[in-house]
């Protein structure tokens, strides 16, 4: 069904990325999953084997270092990727540093391309992107309220953040600011390009999630901004520009999500559906009994669902469509299909489906949070909705082509 969706090179390709996850990622997957110092060295390992294969960084074009073609190439490569939680770091595409660099390629001079996106892409540093901010609701930017100040040639930046991804261990961070407080609250913002050394940037802790506070690329911070000082030409885009660059890079972001979920949904999909063949109770297999078979049922055409939801958004931003209210509308039913798809395939597992036997769990403990990070569904149902109801109000009325 997959191979309609796609050109002939693009399921070519996906067909080495599962060759390689075979051989290479998946026998791994325990051992990087505890995150010491023998995972980083495996980790670097596994990803020098991707670059001599030819794989690295899908999500980016040959022009910015990387080999991908596009949103639904990437999107097709995710299906294999996305089914374990750490190809993406083995590939060079994993987030916040794919988001980082898309932007940066998109809006960064040239001198700022050399210096931040060059090494990024090619795996030599990592970043993180600090927007959200503890004392305000993250899901309404106009409440941020980190300053980044003029004086003279320089930004001088004073904020809290956190859930600031990958900031442990990282080399420079996007900073969301505002740079212009009585300015439109659209026009307030301004992103600047920070060096982690720089003095006065503090990465506080690694904020424990789910019980897990990882290391590394693996984290959520809080950081703290105090007098933090770096060029004015360190500024991403444009003074007055971080609202329209945060959409730009959350967009794109977030379907980068829902194309490694896809990857999630169809891995618990086959573990439930094999577990389910094969484990019998109460006079016979699982498979024969109904409320296993219906879920069975709703997690495929929850999983075709998302798949051509997916596919038809990157199709249209491939071609360079405006795509906000698809994107939405995809991330908060892909969310929910995770978690749904995740929790009936651990239900089918019973006990051992809470155990590390399986990777369910750990695919259950990073799923909570989709439902929440990139903007909660409420704020997606939202934006779709109010576009949807404008449409019919203007007499233009709503399609679904």
């Amino acid at each position: 069904m997959g191979e309609t969706l796609f050109p002939v090179e693009y399921v070519e390709a996906r067909g080495r990325y599962r060759a390689f996850m075979g051989e290479h990622v998946y026998p791994s997957e325990a051992a990087i999953e505890r995150e010491d110092d023998d995972a980083l060295a495996l980790v670097e390992e596994l990803r020098g084997k991707a670059r001599a294969a030819g794989l690295w960084a899908p999500h980016v074009p040959p022009e910015a270092g990387g080999t991908g073609l596009g949103f639904l190439y990437y999107a097709c490569l995710n299906e294999e990727i996305g089914r374990s939680l750490y190809a993406q770091l083995v590939f060079g595409c994993q987030a916040p540093d794919a988001g980082n660099a898309e932007i940066l390629h998109l809006y960064g001079t040239d001198a700022q391309k050399e210096r931040f996106l060059r090494p990024l892409v090619a795996g030599e540093s990592r970043s993180f992107f600090a927007m959200t901010e503890p004392e305000v609701a993250g899901s309404d930017p106009t409440l941020l309220r980190t300053r980044a100040a003029r004086d003279g040639d320089e930004w001088v930046i004073d904020g809290h953040k956190w859930f600031s991804s990958g900031a442990e261990g990282s080399d420079f961070a996007i900073v969301f600011a505002i740079s212009d407080p009585e300015a439109d609250q659209h026009r307030r913002g301004t992103m600047v390009l920070v060096p982690t050394a720089t003095p006065g940037l503090e990465i506080v802790r690694p904020v424990s999630v789910m019980g897990h506070a990882g290391r590394g690329w693996n984290t959520h911070c809080e950081v703290r901004f105090t007098g933090v000082r770096v060029p004015v030409a360190n500024t991403l885009g444009g003074e007055g520009e971080a609202f329209r660059l945060a959409q730009k890079r959350l967009g794109p972001g977030r379907i980068h999500h829902v194309m490694r979920w896809l990857g999630q949904m169809q891995r618990a999909f086959e573990l439930m559906c094999r577990y389910a063949n094969e484990r019998e109770a109460f006079g016979g297999p699982l498979a024969e009994k109904q409320t296993v078979q219906n879920w069975v049922a709703d997690s495929a055409a929850e999983i075709q669902a998302c798949r051509l939801l997916t596919m038809d958004a990157a199709r249209k931003i491939d071609e360079g469509s405006e795509a906000r209210v698809d994107v939405s509308l995809l991330k908060f039913y892909a969310a929910n299909a995770l978690v749904q798809v995740i929790d009936r395939a651990i239900q089918v597992h019973g006990a051992r489906g809470l155990t590390d036997e399986t990777p369910l769990a750990q695919m259950a403990l990073h799923a909570r949070g989709a439902r929440i990070y990139d903007g909660p569904d409420e704020v997606h149902r939202m934006v779709v909705a109010r576009q949807i109801l404008r449409a019919f109000r203007t007499g233009d009325g709503w399609s679904f082509s």
